[in-house]
Order: structure tokens, then sequence, then C-alpha cells
């Protein structure tokens, strides 16, 4: 039995890659899109009482961890509204201008979708006040005495923005997302083996429960993380003519140094000079980026994270200590 079958869009006569691919496993409905069930039913309320009132629905700010599904549920209030959505990020505004030629070329209640708005030019979230509170734009032209300002109308339209940081964000923008700011949490494993059935379907993919349950386990949580593992997993089992089963997924998953808790080389490396150079801790952060040669930002950001959510990290005023789990996790 081979994994993938020859008439899937994936077959490698057709030459279609990873990059298509990751477009058709987004969600294009609300029942596709797998959890946050808080969050989706907030979100049906305001939609269904802005298409009542034949408003665009107000400003929105999703915030949490990369990889949980903020830019897809932009996507789907754009669908879920019929209107068009234009896409853009903090640091691609890099102008006033910038900004002015995005807002004036939006159509009647469209929706602008700004990833990683904390990352957005504290002059140019001036000019975004007026536009998110009274639908204006106002312009300065000219400098010094002659200096003149001009105030363009906009059509109605929803501000949808995103961000990993939401402390990066200052006060007076974060209350100007009066329809609501949401956290996404992380999933279940049961939620992501639901992910994972979809994105299994959709590709093409012949895999057994067990091989499905050992994915999600070292998912991390996280659907993209999840996603991401099974085409690597289905490349392996393409590659070595196997079925993908528990087996062949344990395989594929420990040729990425991926354990059966989702961490990676740098993560145990982590732990282990934690426990096996500093006697387990504490450890003070520079040190431990010294020890690593990891930048601090990488491991207080990408890093301990996942390791204090598991368990196997505590952060203590004096340092980082690794904890009785992680010594049993290493074996140490």
């Amino acid at each position: 039995m081979s994994t993938l079958p020859a008439d899937t869009p994936e077959s490698p006569n057709d030459g279609v890659g990873d990059v298509f691919l990751d477009k058709t496993l987004r969600p294009n409905r609300w029942d596709e899109y797998v959890g946050q069930e808080r969050i989706k039913e907030n979100l049906s309320i305001l939609l269904r009482a802005a298409t009542e009132r034949q408003q665009p629905p107000e400003h929105i700010l999703f915030y949490g961890p990369p990889g949980l599904g903020k830019t897809t549920l932009a996507h789907l209030i754009a669908q879920e509204s019929g209107v068009q959505i234009r896409i853009t990020s903090g640091p691609a505004i890099e102008r006033v201008g910038d900004l002015a030629s995005i807002l004036t070329n939006l159509g009647e209640r469209d929706i602008l979708f700004i990833d990683e708005i904390h990352r957005l030019n504290k002059n140019i979230e001036e000019v975004l006040y007026p536009a998110m509170e009274s639908g204006v734009l106002d312009i300065i032209i000219g400098k010094g005495p002659s200096a003149r300002t001009i105030q363009l109308e906009l059509p109605a339209f929803t501000l949808i923005a995103a961000t990993t940081q939401v402390s990066g964000i200052s006060s007076p923008l974060r209350s100007r997302f009066s329809g609501g700011t949401f956290r996404l949490e992380y999933y279940s494993e049961d939620e992501i083996k639901t992910v994972l059935k979809r994105s299994a379907q959709i590709l093409g993919i012949q895999i057994d429960e067990e091989a499905l349950s050992e994915i999600a386990k070292r998912s991390r949580f996280t659907p993209r993380t999840a996603n991401f593992l099974l085409k690597r997993c289905r490349d392996f089992a393409q590659v070595h003519k196997n079925t993908l089963d528990k087996e062949t997924a344990q395989k594929a998953l420990a040729l990425l140094d991926v354990d059966e808790l989702g961490l990676n080389r740098n993560d145990r490396e982590i732990l282990q000079i934690i426990i096996e150079k500093f006697n387990g801790g504490p450890v003070g952060l520079k040190t431990l980026a010294a020890a690593t040669s990891e930048e601090q930002s990488t491991i207080e950001e990408v890093h301990e994270p996942y390791l204090i959510q598991l368990g196997l990290l505590e952060r203590t005023p004096r340092g980082r200590v690794a904890t009785k789990r992680a010594y049993e996790h290493l074996g140490l």
C-alpha cells in the first residue's frame, strides 16, 4: 500500500510543492476550523450582529504563540462576511505613505489584516488611530510654517491584527480594538489529531490511527508544527516505500531529532547543559546562552516557553533550573 495515491495533487509528476499545498490546508469554513471554541463563538455573534446592521465588524486583535491559527481566523472572517481581505505586516509598512496607500485602496467593508502589528512604527501608529476611530486619514503636506493637514475620508473597513507579543503594542492602540482582543490557546492532543486527519485527507496520505497519535503528541500542541511533521513523515514513508504506520512515523521523527515529548535537539541540549554543567541550576540566561552558543532571545522566546509548559524548566529570580521531570526525561 502506497502512502500517496498516484492521482493525488501531491503526485511527483505534478511538480506541485509544499508552498501551494499549505494553502489548501487552511480551513475554508467555520466547521473546518478545529479548536478555539470560545473565540469562534464570540466571533460568530460579532459577525452576525454586524451583518444584520449592514456594518463592517469592529476592529479585532488576535494574540498568542505562532502557528495557532490567527491568520486563518482573519481569512475565515473575510469569507464569512463576503468581503475582500488585504494582508500586510507591521515591518512591511515603513512609511506613512505606505499605510495611506493601503487604506485608500480598500473597498467598502473590506478587511485589512496586519500581522505582527507590535513591530509597527510608532509614527505610523499615530496615523492609524483616527483611521480606526473616525474613518479618516490625516496627512501633513509640507514642512514648517507652510505645512498643512488634509483629511481623507476612508471607506468603512475592519482592521484585524495579529501579534505574538501583545505587550509590544501600545495601550492606545490596544484600546482601539473595540471588537475584542482574543488570546489563542494551545491545542489538545485530540484537537491536533483532528487537524492531522483533515490534512492527511487533503494531501491524499494514507495513515493509521497510531501514527496520527505519534505525530500529535510530538506537535508541541500547535497545528502548524503538526502539519510540518505530517508532511515530513509522508516524505520518509514515500522514499522508503513504507506504509505510514506507527513504526514508520517513529523512524521519521527520530530522523528529525524530535522525541516523544516533541523536544528537538536544541531543547534537550539546553536541559542537558543546565543539569551537567551547572548541577541543575540556577543558571543565568546570559551564561546559558554562552554555554549553548545560542542567542539569549532564541532561548527565551523559542525554547523556554515549551520547556516551562511541560514542567521541564523553571524560571527563578536567580536563573533557570531544571526540574525533576527533566532529569527523568533525559535519563540522568
